[in-house]
């Protein structure tokens, strides 16, 4: 009987101290002095960004910079031209995601099958970053030297006191302009 007891006595004791823990664990931490929300550290700059134009940039400023007629037809069509190929691309994209998609979604995966898939998504992106790389040099070697200085002089100052991409974070000069690496809107 004593045995029962003390068995009894045991597993009620350690009954309540795990009630015990359980419950403290439970219970919001008390508060410590409040420390400043430190934003997400800023992206890294973009490599590339002081060594081209984004097309936007270049229409928005072509009265400033003097753009030849010349300039005009020419900038026009390569934008004109890589928006289409772009809007393509898109859709090979958004079919080749569907694709692998329904791959990924199966109980078992054909690894083969969802890899050759994530290639085709892959190459696309590939293709599509390509596209803007070509209309970005091709406008760059268009501009004149001059062109280029004050296009150059027009871009906000990077560093700690500036975020990346313009004076609010969006597009290369500020409000209304989208970062190099989107893509071109086509003109009407």
């Amino acid at each position: 009987m004593m045995k029962k007891i003390g068995l009894l006595v045991s597993v009620f004791a350690a009954a309540t101290l795990l009630s015990v823990v359980l419950v403290s664990a439970q219970q919001p931490e008390p508060p410590q002095p409040r420390q400043q929300q430190q934003a997400p550290p800023p992206p890294p700059p973009d490599p590339l960004g002081d060594a081209i134009f984004p097309p936007d940039m270049v229409m928005q400023h072509q009265r400033e910079l003097g753009l030849t007629d010349e300039q005009k037809t020419f900038m026009r069509g390569e934008i004109n031209r890589t928006t289409a190929r772009f809007n393509e691309l898109q859709w090979q994209m958004q079919d080749a995601m569907e694709a692998l998609h329904e791959t990924m979604k199966a109980n078992s995966v054909n690894e083969q099958l969802a890899l050759s898939q994530l290639d085709k998504v892959l190459d696309n992106e590939r293709e599509m970053k390509r596209a803007h790389m070509e209309l970005a040099i091709r406008i760059k070697n268009k501009l004149t030297a001059e062109q280029q200085a004050k296009l150059q002089s027009m871009k906000p100052p990077r560093g700690p006191g500036h975020p990346p991409g313009g004076p609010d974070g969006r597009g290369p000069g500020g409000p209304g302009q989208r970062p190099p690496d989107a893509p071109p809107e086509p003109e009407y």
